[in-house]
């Protein structure tokens, strides 16, 4: 039985969502999470947690900012930011916060995601050198916090089903400045073989998502208990696929935002007997989180005892979402599969556009050494961790990042280049107060202080505040600075 004590450090205070209730405790009894009685510890508890809003949580880049500094920039602005007792990178933020629309999440600083879907990266016993898959990626917060783990180096690939999604998860990345993921969109069910073996995969599954509904209280009245059943066929699909592709002695997370055990257990349960011997289930724990162990019984069916090592986050013990989880190893004593040949890329013109940049912001001759530059469209070029080596099959949709634009002329670093190594420009920088900030993230027109305007040339420039890169912006030789801050990232502006 794997069961933790939620630890509070001295001085820290989890804050409290309001108590004006979503949806009343009745109609949580009145739903098919009625079901659940038999599971939960505290029923009242439980039902009355389901009521309540749920505060919002970022966690802070590590590549761009400390979560102390992080902290201090939401001080400044007001906002009561408290430390996450057994999560050291985030932050739980006041209930009516949204981070989305702040200058900080523009910059690349913090990414907003529910403390439960943050689990997984932690349990994943992730370090740099080892090859991952995400099979369910989009959005891409638990992809970006695998890639930081890996030093945002080597090789992460980041699947999902949908284009539609893949656009959001590229964003998300580009935003934080990663650069050792691929992306690519296929049935992670039927994912091909040739990709090769990984060390760790993440299949955070679609489920009937029971565990967000503080966050989408509007799915209460929609719950189908027979949903959990017509969803197990691909959930067992998906961690069928995740052993296949798993390498001898890697491990396997799977997870889901739900309550079912259909979708949770017995999933496991099924994947453990159809692979005696080749896998265990991996003892796991979460210091500073109250997390249940799974469970050994439902519905009369008596399940394997070692389910127990499973993690129920259930929404009353921590004032969370509600989510499982479920760490796999795979035998290391069985057959291992060669390395898979990577993917060809086209680098012929990527030393040209690199000296060019070099030339106009004082880069340095051997700043892109970390990196490496090629084209994979006719936009422009990519960027990616040197040593990042995607699989020739599935065909990506992207690899690393797409950090400057060619086609156009003169040609421009996207806003995700501009995030990533604007800070170590020398020339063509320019430094914003709060309300050139604010005004260039709403993509206006606005003048430069005459300090501003004496110290840069005209052209192309990067704009900063406070030392934090916002992004790309062309001071005219008229004398205004125009914003090219991206339309479809404006959702951000203050």
């Amino acid at each position: 039985m794997t069961q933790t004590t939620e630890s509070h450090p001295q001085g820290v205070r989890l804050p409290r969502a309001k108590a004006t209730a979503l949806v009343t405790p009745e109609q949580v009894a009145a739903s098919p999470l009625a079901r659940y009685r038999t599971l939960v510890d505290d029923w009242d508890a439980f039902a009355a947690a389901i009521g309540r809003p749920l505060a919002p949580c970022i966690w802070a880049n590590p590549t761009r900012i400390s979560v102390a500094e992080l902290a201090e920039l939401l001080a400044e602005q007001g906002l009561d930011a408290q430390p996450v007792p057994g999560l050291p990178a985030a932050l739980r933020l006041p209930e009516e916060t949204k981070a989305g629309r702040n200058w900080w999440y523009c910059a690349g600083l913090a990414h907003a995601q529910e403390e439960v879907s943050q689990l997984p990266a932690m349990l994943m016993d992730l370090a740099p050198g080892q090859r991952v898959l995400d099979l369910c990626a989009a959005p891409g917060g638990k992809t970006a916090q695998i890639a930081f783990a890996l030093g945002n180096r080597g090789t992460l690939v980041a699947n999902d089903i949908a284009h539609a999604r893949i656009k959001a998860l590229q964003g998300n990345l580009d935003r934080l400045g990663v650069v050792n993921v691929t992306t690519t969109c296929c049935d992670g069910a039927n994912w091909p073989s040739a990709s090769g073996q990984f060390d760790r995969i993440l299949v955070d599954a679609p489920c009937s998502s029971e565990g967000t509904l503080r966050r989408t209280p509007s799915l209460l009245p929609r719950l189908d208990p027979d949903s959990a059943l017509r969803l197990g066929p691909r959930q067992r699909a998906l961690l069928r696929k995740a052993v296949q592709r798993c390498r001898p002695g890697g491990r396997i997370l799977y997870s889901t935002c739900t309550f079912a055990p259909e979708e949770n257990e017995l999933v496991v349960a099924d994947i453990l007997a159809e692979h005696p011997g080749l896998l265990r289930l991996v003892p796991a724990s979460i210091p500073g989180f109250i997390a249940m162990p799974g469970v050994t019984r439902w519905n009369g069916r008596e399940l394997p005892s070692e389910l127990a090592h499973c993690l129920r986050i259930w929404p009353h013990h921590r004032d969370t979402g509600g989510f499982f989880m479920a760490i796999l190893e795979k035998d290391p004593g069985c057959a291992d599969e060669p390395t898979p040949e990577p993917a060809g890329l086209d680098d012929t013109d990527a030393a040209e556009w690199l000296a060019g940049l070099d030339d106009k912001y004082g880069l340095g001759g051997d700043y892109w050494t970390r990196y490496r530059a090629n084209r994979q469209t006719r936009r422009g070029l990519h960027l990616m961790a040197v040593d990042h080596a995607p699989p020739a099959v599935p065909v990506a949709e992207s690899s690393g990042l797409f950090f400057h634009r060619t086609n156009v002329r003169p040609p421009k670093p996207s806003t995700g280049g501009a995030l990533l190594f604007g800070r170590d420009v020398t020339r063509f920088g320019v430094s914003l107060d709060a309300e050139q900030r604010d005004r260039y993230l709403r993509r206006e027109i606005f003048d430069p202080t005459p300090e501003q305007r004496a110290a840069t040339p005209t052209g192309q420039i990067i704009v900063d505040y406070r030392g934090h890169v916002l992004g790309v912006g062309v001071l005219h030789r008229s004398g205004v600075i125009e914003s090219l801050f991206p339309s479809r990232w404006s959702g951000c502006a203050a």
